[in-house]
């Protein structure tokens, strides 16, 4: 009897083994859609197994309180930034490129998040202000940078699907209007399933 029970669990463990694998494999698979573009100035792109976007919630200019599955269904751009980041201010015109060429599509976003304290939203939003169509959002907590694959590292831009799932990350300063770029964001916007 003992004989069979260890069989019997012996069976369903590598059952449920085999189930997990099947859904890791899935996940590996969809992440490594992407690796093609993980090349010139994308080639440290990270490309974690596909998860949900961390459920932090972060402001827009009115103060209302915001989560990354408000912009499900859209691919979104998230750069989180802050004043005192160099290299994130100099990026900042290509991400606001970025959003001008994708602006009619219903499918598509550029989030930028300052991280920079209470003191400094005031410069933050100034600064956003001059380039539009950007709008501003805040985390002055500075908790979201360290919960992306980048563990804090700025500027650190993070591409969710229409799930609101991170499939690529970039540590440093891209241009985000630039030919690598668009490649890798038509990439996602033309996953099956995609909205036309």
């Amino acid at each position: 009897m003992a004989l069979i029970i260890g069989i019997a669990g012996a069976w369903l463990l590598y059952v449920k083994a085999g189930d997990r694998s099947k859904g890791s494999d899935a996940a590996l698979a969809e992440s490594s859609l992407l690796k093609p573009y993980a090349t010139g100035q994308f080639s440290s792109l990270i490309l974690p197994e596909p998860a949900p976007a961390p459920a932090l919630p972060f402001v827009d200019s009115d103060g209302e309180t915001l989560h990354f599955t408000d912009f499900a269904g859209k691919v979104t751009v998230v750069n989180l930034w802050a004043t005192w980041c160099a290299p994130c201010k100099i990026e900042m015109p290509t991400l606001a490129a970025l959003a001008k060429r994708y602006e009619d599509r219903e499918d598509f976003d550029v989030v930028v998040i300052s991280m920079d304290t209470d003191r400094a939203q005031a410069a933050a939003k100034a600064f956003i202000a001059e380039h539009p169509p950007l709008a501003y959002y805040a985390d002055p907590k500075f908790r979201m940078a360290f919960d992306f694959p980048g563990k804090g590292a700025m500027p650190q831009t993070v591409l969710l699907d229409r799930e609101s799932k991170v499939r690529a990350v970039m540590v440093g300063e891209a241009d985000w209007n630039g030919a690598e770029a668009i490649a890798l964001i038509e990439a996602l916007l033309n996953e099956k399933g995609a909205a036309p």
